[in-house]
């Protein structure tokens, strides 16, 4: 996180341990839980990846449902505990906003379950980090809210929420 980048961070509590979480957020299908809402575009699809979605340098392309799209790329892994990844390339409205962003997750133990932080980090492009940390900032954090709560109804009913570790 650089001084000038906008940070975005969500959190949620599931009811399912930390490993499980991580286990179906890491390669959850994102058109399941990535559905347009407000002025944002759903995930139609990830095309072109390049291995399994956990394993640093990993990459793969993101489509929108708008026809946009924006590159991914996987760059830290702590297996059952978070992961990192950039994104760039955006030929969306993403693209007259900022250069990247860093995704950032971790799964926390949080009594029998877990709590899991997500963020965002935008770096806006010259003149344009009062638009992001403005305006856009509220509406980007109800669309991760929304994703958010899809990704915890899925962890949970996902077999062996509950009785593993």
């Amino acid at each position: 996180m650089t001084k000038k980048s906008v940070p975005i961070t969500v959190f949620a509590r599931t009811t399912s341990r930390p490993a499980h979480t991580y286990r179906v957020i890491v390669p959850i299908d994102l058109s399941q839980v990535f559905k347009p809402w407000g002025p944002f575009p759903g995930v139609e699809e990830v095309r072109g990846q390049t291995g399994t979605w956990d394993r640093p340098g990993t990459s793969r392309q993101t489509w929108f449902t708008d026809g946009s799209r924006a590159d991914e790329r996987l760059t830290e892994v702590v297996d059952g505990h978070g992961f990192a990844y950039e994104l760039s390339g955006f030929t969306n409205v993403l693209a007259k906003l900022a250069s990247g962003v860093r995704g950032e997750w971790s799964f926390l133990p949080d009594g029998t379950g877990t709590s899991i932080r997500w963020t965002y980090d935008f770096q806006p492009l010259p003149g344009r980090r009062w638009i992001v940390a403005g305006p856009f900032k509220p509406l980007w954090t109800r669309y991760m809210r929304a994703a958010l709560a899809r990704m915890v109804t899925v962890v949970q009913d996902t077999p062996g929420a509950i009785m593993e570790e």
